[in-house]
C-alpha cells in the first residue's frame, strides 16, 4: 500500500464519526478521510481525528464476487498475529454494519515508517538494499514458523489439500469474472488440477507478500508492517514463499519484479541465495522443482486481474492502475503457461 493520498471517496459521515467514537477507545472526532494509492482490491484510507491517525479499511463498492474482500478475516488474522509479536498494525474495531459507511469495515493504528514501492530500491544504498531484501525473507519465514493452533487460527483455512482447493477457488473467481476466452488461460484451467504436487506443510499464508505490502524501519533492517492479508489463509508455506519469489522471475516493470537488473550490483540477493535463506529460517530442505508453483501464482494473477478488469468494466475499480493490470491478462497468462510447459504441460 502506497503511502500518497488521494481524495477520498468515503464521506466523513456523522454515522461514521458516532460509530468510531463509540468502539474506538479514546476516539475523538471531527475526522477526515484520504485514500491510499495503490491497491486494486479494498480501498484504504488515511483517517484524521482530533486525537490523532488512524487507517481504516473497507470492502469496495458495488456488487462483488462471493467470498472475496472479507475484511472481517483480515481483521481476526490481524488480531491473533499481534499479540505474537509478528509485524502487523493494530487492529482496533471490525464493524459489520453496512449501514455506517455502506459495507463491512475496520480501523487499525497507523504504522509510520518506509513503504518502498519499486524493487529496485532506488535511492537507497547497496548495503541497505541487502538490509531490506533479508529483512523481507526473514519476516516471511518468521510467518511461516508460526503454530496455527497456538495462534488460535486452526480453523481459519481447511490444512490439507491446499493446493486443490485454492486451484479450484482461482479457477471458479476466473470463470465469475470472465471476459472473453484465452486459450492459454484453458490450457492451464485443464491442467493444474491434473499436476498438483504433494503438500509441503501447513502455515499462515499471507497471500500477497510483496515489498509494496510492507512498511519498513527507516534503516532497513526490520519490518515494522506486513499489510493486505485480505488473501490469507491457512495452507502450504509454499504458495507464500514461491509469488514471493515470483519477483525474481518476472520482468521489471518500476515496481516490485527484479528480471532484467544487475542484482549484484544492486546488492539484491539472487533468487537462488533467497530460497537457500528461507530454507535456513524455516529449517526446511532445499525446495526442488519450483516450476509448477511458479505457473499457479501467474494463474492466481490472472484471476486477480480479470476480477479487477470485471470490476472496471462495471466502473467500481478501486485503483487507478486498475486498467493497467487489466491490460495485461494475456502477457501474464503466456507467462503462466511457460511455467507450466517447463513443468512437464503439454
Amino acid at each position: 500500500m502506497v503511502e500518497r493520498t488521494l481524495p477520498a471517496d468515503l464521506p466523513a459521515t456523522p454515522a461514521l464519526t458516532a460509530w468510531l467514537e463509540q468502539h474506538v477507545a479514546r476516539f475523538r472526532g471531527p475526522i477526515a478521510l484520504t485514500k491510499f494509492e495503490g491497491g486494486q482490491s479494498n480501498p484504504t484510507y488515511r483517517l484524521d481525528a482530533a486525537n490523532g491517525a488512524y487507517v481504516l479499511r473497507r470492502k469496495p463498492f458495488g456488487s462483488l464476487l462471493p467470498s472475496a474482500h472479507a475484511v472481517d478475516r483480515e481483521y481476526r488474522v490481524l488480531s491473533a498475529l499481534y499479540p505474537l509479536g509478528f509485524p502487523v498494525p493494530r487492529v482496533l474495531a471490525l464493524c459489520e454494519d453496512d449501514r455506517i459507511i455502506g459495507s463491512a469495515f475496520y480501523v487499525m493504528a497507523l504504522v509510520a515508517g518506509a513503504n518502498f514501492t519499486e524493487g529496485a530500491l532506488p535511492g537507497t544504498t547497496k548495503e541497505a538494499r541487502t538490509k531490506i531484501y533479508y529483512a523481507m525473507i526473514d519476516t516471511l519465514a518468521a510467518l511461516h514458523r508460526i503454530d496455527v493452533e497456538a495462534a488460535g487460527l486452526s480453523s481459519f483455512g481447511r490444512p490439507g489439500n491446499f493446493f486443490e482447493r485454492q486451484v479450484a477457488r482461482w479457477i471458479k473467481q476466473y470463470r465469475a469474472s470472465e471476459t472473453e476466452r484465452l486459450e492459454e488461460v484453458e490450457q492451464l484451467i485443464a491442467w493444474l488440477p491434473a499436476s498438483l504436487p504433494p503438500q509441503s506443510g501447513v502455515a499462515v499464508v499471507h497471500g500477497d507478500y510483496r515489498i509494496d505490502n510492507l512498511i519498513m524501519a527507516p534503516s532497513g533492517e526490520s519490518v515494522l508492517a506486513v499489510l493486505d492479508w485480505e488473501l490469507s489463509t491457512i495452507g502450504d508455506p509454499l504458495s507464500d514463499f514461491s509469488y514471493f519469489l515470483m519477483n525474481w522471475l518476472s520482468p521489471q516493470d518500476g515496481r516490485s519484479a527484479l528480471l532484467g537488473l544487475d542484482l549484484g550490483l544492486l546488492g539484491i540477493p539472487t533468487l537462488e541465495a533467497v530460497v537457500e535463506r528461507y530454507c535456513e529460517k524455516t529449517a526446511r530442505p532445499a525446495i526442488q522443482n519450483l516450476d509448477w508453483y511458479f505457473a499457479f501464482n501467474q494463474f492466481r494473477l490472472i484471476g486477480i486481474a480479470q476480477g479487477i478488469k470485471k470490476r472496471l468494466i462495471d466502473g467500481n475499480a478501486s485503483s487507478a492502475r486498475a486498467g493497467e493490470l487489466a491490460g495485461r491478462i494475456p502477457a501474464i497468462a503466456a507467462h503462466a503457461w511457460h511455467f507450466a510447459q517447463r513443468a512437464g504441460a503439454r
